[in-house]
């Protein structure tokens, strides 16, 4: 078991209850990373569920979770032959932090009848870079359990060289050696910088919306995520997020509405 298979443990304490223990290294400058957040429900949701893994998540965040013990709570709606359907509630001090409607299904390891190929070439690892160390003081936890090796345009911002295009693309692996699989995709899909930096803007972007698909059973190696937006508007800003796994499969697709960050 690794570090993060720790991190989202859910020990099932009855039916539909499940005991979680929110760990504190996944957080960005004092809030927790939503893609992680995500995994930890998903445990849970999987656990309750006839079927392997979770092919679609909704979570709406409705508040900030801290580090510490927190329940997963997943109400049944629908089992059927081929997939099942629940809510998942992320829950803390008797208070929802998340709220999530999840599908499951068992994927089967079978060749596409259509793929289609990623629309942006990444340039070889070798050629991207990595974000500066943070300072311990900053809070930002999240940077020690991945690895993330940027298109260097992409982080132009870090030197007040934005793209002016919302945009955010890396290559992604755990620190700790780990093949990916759907909760690592989960904590994937949400772990680039905002891509609203890359057209301006800074501080902390909270999510308010995140949907992510599972579309097939990542092949070891590094993944490589493509974010972009298509709006930016009074406040608001879309992010949507392609990944595909070493063997240029698509493995996972997200959208998400957040807020545009202050500061």
């Amino acid at each position: 078991m690794t570090k993060f298979d720790e991190a989202t443990q859910a020990i099932r304490v009855d039916d539909g209850t499940y005991d979680v223990c929110i760990d504190p290294g996944y957080a960005i400058g004092g809030p927790l990373n939503g893609g992680y957040l995500m995994a930890v429900i998903l445990r849970a949701a999987v656990d309750a569920s006839p079927f392997e893994h979770p092919v679609s998540t909704t979570a709406q965040f409705l508040k900030a979770p801290v580090p510490g013990p927190a329940q997963v709570r997943v109400e049944p709606l629908k089992a059927g032959r081929t997939a099942a359907f629940a809510r998942a509630t992320l829950v803390q001090d008797g208070v929802a932090q998340i709220e999530s409607l999840i599908t499951t299904a068992t994927l089967n390891d079978v060749e596409p009848v259509y793929a289609e190929k990623s629309a942006y070439d990444m340039p070889a690892l070798e050629d991207c870079a990595k974000l500066p160390d943070p300072k311990p003081e900053s809070g930002m936890t999240l940077n020690a359990q991945m690895e993330l090796l940027f298109d260097p345009p992409t982080i132009g911002w870090l030197k007040g060289e934005p793209t002016g295009r919302p945009e955010s693309r890396a290559y992604f692996r755990m620190a700790e050696p780990q093949d990916p699989d759907p909760y690592v995709l989960a904590l994937a899909v949400d772990c680039l910088p905002p891509v609203v930096f890359s057209a301006g803007a800074r501080g902390w972007a909270p999510t308010v919306d995140l949907t992510w698909h599972l579309r097939a059973l990542p092949a070891p190696g590094w993944l490589t995520l493509l974010g972009s937006g298509r709006l930016v508007v009074d406040g608001w800003f879309d992010e949507e997020v392609e990944v595909r796994d070493s063997t240029g499969r698509l493995v996972a697709q997200a959208r998400q509405l957040a807020r545009v960050g202050r500061g």
